[in-house]
């Protein structure tokens, strides 16, 4: 019986370190591993005894790309644990800052990492000789996030801003309006973003999958919201626990993340969509109509056309919350989270982040849980391994390699936060 074995050293556009192992007999897939090996950085260990209110700077170094969903899970954990709501100017500066996030974010994985994989290159650089204006698009569009980011949070890369009960400093109204412009021009730019992606090459595949996300009464998800899911679950973020566990496997230091009795399930920018479509404003529901898209999806290729439709209702988000903008009266509120507990879960790019602190008498935290996206996506990935190698056995090697590494892209995994290269050993017997 032949082995054949592929192996792929370096897999850029994934941001972290892992590897896969595909096992193939005969006809059938016996096995589609995604092994995470990047070393575990023991956060949540490094959190017991710091103060409460350092949780936002120390978690917000868990990930260059995300800072902000980290500190985000973080405050609103705290203020919870402490009884306490922040205003409503400051909990619209909150979405505002989220916003930046989700444009950076989205744009980045959209133009640098995923789009190569529908055009036939093996990364952005190689692409932006045949498609030069759009890389330019991304590049400038992921440039105004980041502004956004940089306004409200003191810098984009781990913003220092960002405290338990509000701000430390807010923006005054000329400083968010001198950005306003910019923010039209990316509305329009990320509408481009939406029509190119929506044009390109789209594998049959489906599954059905459990879709969970945050559901808000009024709004689309970004900050607040119950935790619901295609299939029944609709809990507050104390519930967590009791609905979703984590399991320890071999191949992986991350851990799987299930629906208790019943197994893995699916978050990010396709959970949020199918389960909120019709919190989106006009404009991001024209967009998916426009790109062939109804109120579901469930081919996980078609998620680089969702996470462009989020960048229009960022943008078109971020514009209204500056129109709207009235400066609080003091940049936060005072919060004494003691000898309790504080769970929040918001929606980070890639899917909801999970956190909960349990604080001593004097405020400083006896336990923390941070529960990523990735890992959180990990066992849905590989069941979608599985699957789709399964119905592309006729395949060589190469591009069977090829579609694999797309697959796991589909996710947009941020692998540190749970991997920079992916090993891709393929065994058929």
């Amino acid at each position: 019986m032949t082995i054949r074995t592929i192996k792929v050293d370096h897999l850029a556009r994934v941001e972290g370190e892992g590897s896969l192992y595909l096992r193939i007999q005969g006809n059938e897939v016996a096995e589609a591993r995604l092994s995470i090996f990047e070393p575990p950085r023991f956060f949540e260990a490094l959190l017991r005894g710091r103060a409460y209110s350092e949780a936002p700077d120390i978690t917000a170094r868990i990930c260059g790309i995300c800072p902000v969903a980290y500190q985000m899970s973080a405050v609103h954990a705290m203020e919870r644990a402490a009884g306490v709501k922040v205003s409503e100017p400051l909990r619209k500066l909150r979405r505002l800052l989220y916003c930046g996030e989700w444009i950076e974010s989205h744009i980045l994985h959209i133009y640098m990492l995923h789009a190569p994989d529908f055009l036939g290159y093996q990364d952005a650089i190689e692409m932006a000789r045949d498609h030069t204006d759009a890389v330019n698009r991304g590049l400038e569009l992921k440039k105004t996030g980041n502004q956004l980011i940089r306004l409200l949070g003191g810098r984009e890369i781990h913003p220092i801003n960002i405290r338990v009960g509000g701000f430390y400093k807010c923006p005054e109204e000329k400083e968010l309006k001198a950005l306003g412009e910019k923010l039209k021009w990316a509305r329009d730019a990320a509408l481009e973003t939406v029509r190119w992606v929506s044009g390109f090459p789209f594998p049959e595949y489906r599954r059905d999958y459990e879709f969970v996300a945050l559901r808000h009464s009024s709004n689309y998800p970004i900050n607040e919201g119950r935790i619901v899911s295609s299939k029944g679950v609709d809990i507050d973020a104390c519930e967590f626990e009791d609905t979703f566990e984590e399991r320890q496997v071999p191949h992986s230091n991350a851990l799987h993340a299930f629906v208790k009795g019943r197994g893995a399930y699916f978050v990010g920018p396709m959970a949020r969509y199918n389960l909120n479509f019709t919190k989106l404003p006009e404009l991001a529901r024209s967009a998916a109509k426009e790109a062939g898209l109804g109120e579901h999806c469930d081919n996980p290729f078609q998620s680089i056309i969702i996470r462009a439709i989020e960048a229009v209702f960022a943008c078109d988000e971020a514009l209204t919350l500056i129109e709207e903008y009235e400066p609080p009266e003091e940049p936060a509120i005072d919060v004494l989270p003691r000898g309790k507990t504080g769970w929040a879960c918001t929606e980070a790019p890639r899917g909801i982040l999970y956190h909960r602190y349990q604080m001593d008498a004097n405020g400083d935290i006896i336990a923390a849980s941070i529960i990523p996206p990735t890992s959180q996506n990990q066992k849905t990935i590989e069941d979608d391994l599985c699957a789709m190698a399964a119905d592309n056995l006729d395949l060589d090697d190469e591009a069977l390699q090829w579609r694999c590494e797309q697959t796991i892209r589909n996710y947009d995994p941020c692998i540190s936060c749970a991997t920079h290269f992916l090993n891709l050993e393929v065994e058929r017997r």
